[in-house]
């Protein structure tokens, strides 16, 4: 069955996280994603592992994306580009701000081509504003968003993700973005439009209330490791047989449970036991008594323990964890893709099953300027001897 994104066309030319797992997350549910790099090579290519010269990164972010190279910064390059416009529904871009009208390709020239175009812009600091011009990348968004300010050990210094996590939440919030536009476009008669999204602004929205909790009541959080400010027991624990396990006790019922289970139900009835916020104040009495139970245990014990009793329990995962475990392998989770330059890969499967419309992987990025000739002679209709000029110029 075609994916709900099956005829939209998205031209992809930006670059590392944010903007390409956007793109990703269309291309998984059917849209025809162009990526167009420089011809030199995008350099989420050469970031991170590689294999036999392959980046690996290259092959999860590019997924299911035609794969074309193109110079912007030529004349020649953006009479091309506005030629790909000209039947795109999508463009997502993430050049520092003022780059695309240097290069005469401003938002207002391309809906001038395509009035129905959705022109996503992803930048770390926005459009406007007295940072808008600076060089933005997910780990300052990590930083003033206040996420590292509340990661890691209350004596120890702010903590950044050793990962992509404010790109990743702005990929999802973009692709969302885009969706929304579509729809206004496509079911509500609408038009094309620009989207302006500031990496720094979706990792701030999930960091919950820490703005209003200031706002109102002065309160400024601090880091507290594994621990809740919210609930206790919440921590990760060490079992006899040296594995990890994290528990959760947000529910009151659980809490309880949890409590009943290592052997202590008698704090169940402390007047300060019938509150999260006020559980936390005690946390470091609960997480004694659930980590000496924890401690004298192996992994498997304490898991089959905790589901009997149903509380909240998960082991904590390394890579090779995650691929043998069952609910991942039930759920689809991790699908392996016949790649023709590595053979067989695995790698993380679509967001959510749809029923009606669902998402696929077709193929893993691609090779650099493998679909050149498909998209700018079959798509465009660009002879080849022409193409062949323009490689020649480094236009593509």
């Amino acid at each position: 069955m075609p994916g709900p994104f099956d005829g939209v066309r998205v031209i992809d030319v930006s670059t590392l996280f944010a903007g390409p797992f956007a793109a990703s997350i269309l291309g998984d549910f059917g849209a025809d994603v162009i990526k167009v790099e420089h011809p030199r090579g995008d350099p989420v290519r050469t970031h991170g592992y590689s294999k036999n010269g392959v980046g690996l990164w290259w092959k999860t972010l590019s997924r299911n994306k035609r794969a074309v190279t193109l110079s912007l910064s030529a004349e020649e390059g953006q009479e091309l580009f506005l030629r790909l416009i000209q039947d795109a529904d999508v463009l997502i871009e993430n050049f520092r701000p003022g780059t695309l009208e240097r290069w005469n390709l401003s938002p207002e020239r391309l809906l001038a081509v395509n009035p129905k175009l959705i022109i996503a812009r992803v930048t770390g600091f926005g459009q406007f504003g007295p940072y808008s011009r600076r060089p933005g990348f997910g780990t300052l968004a990590e930083s003033m968003s206040g996420f590292a300010h509340i990661t890691g050990q209350p004596d120890g210094p702010p903590t950044l993700p050793p990962f992509g996590l404010a790109d990743g939440i702005a990929g999802l919030a973009a692709a969302s973005a885009i969706s929304m536009s579509l729809y206004h476009r496509d079911a509500r008669g609408g038009t094309g439009q620009v989207i302006d999204l500031a990496i720094i602004e979706p990792i701030l929205t999930v960091l919950g209330p820490q703005l209003i909790n200031y706002d109102q009541l002065g309160i400024i959080q601090q880091r507290t490791g594994n621990r809740s400010a919210n609930n206790a027991p919440r921590n990760t624990y060490r079992t006899s047989d040296g594995r990890w396990v994290a528990i959760s006790t947000s529910a009151q019922s659980v809490a309880e449970r949890v409590m009943q289970l290592v052997g202590h139900p008698e704090v169940i009835a402390e007047p300060w036991f019938a509150s999260g916020g006020e559980r936390a104040k005690h946390a470091e009495l609960l997480d004694r008594y659930v980590g000496e139970w924890i401690g004298e245990r192996r992994l498997d014990e304490v898991v089959e323990a905790f589901e009997k009793a149903e509380a909240a329990v998960a082991p904590i995962y390394d890579a090779e964890q995650i691929m043998s475990d069952p609910q991942y392998q039930a759920l689809g989770s991790i699908a392996t893709i016949e790649d023709p330059e590595l053979g067989p890969i695995r790698m993380q499967n679509i967001l959510f099953r749809l029923s009606g419309t669902p998402g696929s992987i077709r193929w893993a990025g691609r090779p650099i300027g493998a679909d050149n000739e498909e998209v700018y002679c079959g798509d465009l209709g660009i002879e080849p001897g022409e193409l062949d000029g323009l490689r020649q110029r480094g236009v593509i």
